[in-house]
């Protein structure tokens, strides 16, 4: 299987929080447009950037017209099942392609399946991955996976069962053992004691990646916390006397995560050609310079050279070259009775 090397980039932020209702997207009467934007929980800061950038673009290329964006943050696939069961979303930006398939295969004629052929990249404006937390002078000596599971180490990570940062996570540590072998095992064998030794060290799994930043941060739980590379980047810039450092291991796990408009709501609001505008916004270079400056990697070519030097090169493993694919690794992986369910045990965990 092959691995590609690639530079890093990524970011976190929230929204244009103009209108309280509860309701998706619409048109208030005095030609206000109103959008729900449903996404995962490291994006807070990223869209509070964004979108008013896209409102006001669109302003201006709609005669003044005004967007109210409002925001819902949460574990991705918590977020996904609010959707299918009913949360009115216009967009969606969640951590992982399955949880917005999981929105085109349960959710009555919500999205069409073929979602991810409508916009670049499918449909991933940026992409990411998993980094480390530790602790001030790096005391457990943590430098790459195999190092999470030596010693007293106890990790601090959210629940796959919850969260996609989660599952990039779990693939990242399972990925790593099938490449280069777990306590002298080979092949699914290493992955599976190396992912089992691992959330025996985990003495709380939170839903999200955010709740496992204050875990790790704010209530000082944790030797080293696993997560993505741009929550790791604004945990550092808001807990500056905190005390952290990040450590960039070997290889990772390549995260894409994608975005897509939710077809029966936004034709139900009339907000479709805003909604898509919006999406296809994520790709403008102003977009993209926000999301490179907060640590997000940036699809647009020029706006990653621009901050190359500020991200190191890393080894990157696809869902697709290691597992097959979203809908096998969930199967083999996620699914109730898989095998996370087979090696988690709590209460288990902090050894």
């Amino acid at each position: 299987m092959r691995a590609r090397a690639l530079p890093l980039l990524l970011s976190s932020a929230l929204l244009i929080t103009l209108s309280a209702c509860s309701g998706g997207g619409a048109s208030d009467g005095q030609g206000t447009l109103t959008l729900l934007h449903v996404s995962n929980d490291p994006t807070r800061e990223l869209y509070a950037e964004i979108n008013p950038t896209f409102a006001s673009a669109w302003a201006r290329d709609h005669g003044g017209q005004r967007v109210e964006i409002r925001m819902s943050h949460g574990g991705s696939g918590r977020q996904a099942r609010a959707v299918i069961d009913g949360l009115d979303a216009d967009v969606v930006s969640l951590a992982l392609p399955f949880d917005v398939d999981a929105i085109a295969r349960e959710g009555q004629h919500l999205l069409d399946p073929q979602w991810a052929a409508r916009l670049p990249d499918h449909s991933s404006p940026f992409y990411s991955t998993i980094v480390f937390v530790v602790r001030r002078g790096n005391p457990r000596g943590i430098r790459d996976w195999n190092d999470l599971v030596r010693g007293e180490t106890q990790v601090i990570a959210p629940s796959p069962k919850t969260s996609g940062g989660a599952r990039y996570v779990y693939l990242g540590a399972y990925g790593y053992a099938l490449r280069h072998g777990y306590d002298g095992r080979t092949g699914d064998e290493a992955g599976t004691e190396m992912v089992r030794a691992l959330y025996q060290r985990v003495p709380v799994l939170d839903s999200g990646a955010r709740g496992s930043s204050t875990t790790f941060a704010r209530n000082g739980i944790g030797d080293v916390l696993l997560t993505w590379e741009n929550e790791a980047h604004l945990l550092l810039a808001e807990s500056p006397d905190a005390g952290l450092e990040i450590v960039i291991p070997s290889e990772s796990i390549l995260a894409e995560p994608p975005a897509a408009w939710i077809d029966r709501n936004v034709e139900r609001h009339h907000t479709r050609e805003v909604a898509e505008a919006y999406l296809r916004h994520l790709w403008s270079t102003e977009a993209q310079e926000i999301a490179a400056r907060q640590h997000y990697r940036p699809r647009d070519a020029d706006v990653a050279a621009r901050y190359a030097q500020s991200f190191p090169t890393m080894t990157l493993f696809t869902v697709e070259e290691v597992f097959g694919g979203w809908e096998r690794a969930h199967a083999t992986h996620f699914a109730e009775g898989a095998l996370f369910d087979r090696i988690y045990q709590p209460g288990q965990g902090g050894t």
